[in-house]
């Protein structure tokens, strides 16, 4: 008896339904049909270059398929190969040893470093020390790298916004104004949220900047600054694809290139500590 359409893989599906699609959404059919194993590890803006169509094209094929979107049909075709996860595929020879996963930290902290162009730090910098308010934006367990750099920013005499509330970051945008400008974190750079934020600071003519692991995603063709967390663009170890290790080493590193340029940095620094004084021994 021949399978329910809720049965079938991921692959059964696109073949079944072939002749019905568009020729833009039949190169898409064709890529995942030929290289199923490279199409599960890209992300949307990466299935859309490998097979020669526009982002918007994939994701209305994944709907056309019958998945919510891009993220669930992916997760599903990494099902139908026999995979637990595609975001936790690392594998250690010598994963017990503590001096091990401090070498890999090592080794994911100088590829992240060689990842973007100095250049691009200091501009972003700047953009940061001369907007008049910058919004931080992220969703999910990449939020809490929002709540951590906001503060660093303020000691450093930068009025910022870090709502962990998507729709408080939106209303925060869409009452800004030119002046103004939005740092966005996103591993996968596919968040939903943080690529409506920037569409929104775009609308509202403000610059942006993106920290991402990826070279082509929905998040990085939208910012002015793009701050890359692995090397090449494309994450390979997939252990920091979840920790977001490498999103805080270069929000580290844009911070201390930042404070460089701040000339008033230290006093504001000295201040702050000294408002905080009382609350520590």
């Amino acid at each position: 008896m021949a399978a329910q359409p809720a049965e079938r893989t991921v692959l059964e599906r696109i073949t079944a339904m072939y002749d019905k699609f568009s020729q833009a959404e039949k190169k898409i059919a064709d890529f995942i049909l030929a290289k199923p194993d490279t199409a599960v590890n890209h992300n949307v803006s990466e299935l859309a270059v490998s097979s020669g169509v526009s982002d918007a094209t994939v994701i209305r094929f994944c709907k056309h398929l019958g998945f919510e979107g891009y993220y669930q049909m992916r997760l599903l075709l990494s099902r139908d190969m026999g995979r637990q996860n595609f975001s936790l595929d690392f594998v250690d020879n010598d994963g017990s040893s503590v001096q091990s996963i401090y070498r890999h930290i090592a080794e994911s902290a100088m590829a992240a470093a060689g990842a973007t162009e100095e250049r691009v730090y200091r501009e972003a910098a700047e953009l940061i020390k001369n907007s008049s308010m910058v919004h931080l934006v992220a969703t999910g367990n990449t939020t809490s790298l929002c709540q951590s750099m906001g503060p660093r920013l303020e000691r450093l005499g930068i009025r910022c916004t870090y709502s962990i509330l998507a729709e408080q970051y939106m209303h925060h945008i869409n009452l800004g104004s030119s002046s103004e400008a939005v740092l966005a974190i996103s591993g996968s750079g596919t968040s939903k949220y943080v690529v409506k934020a920037l569409n929104l600071a775009k609308e509202k003519g403000m610059k942006s900047i993106a920290i991402t692991a990826f070279l082509h995603s929905p998040v990085s063709g939208l910012a002015d600054y793009l701050l890359l967390s692995s090397p090449q663009g494309k994450m390979e170890n997939a252990l920091f694809r979840t920790s977001r290790l490498n999103e805080m080493m270069v929000v580290e590193a844009l911070i201390r290139v930042l404070g460089n340029t701040i000339t008033n940095g230290k006093l504001d620094l000295v201040d702050s500590e000294m408002f905080l004084s009382e609350s520590k021994l």
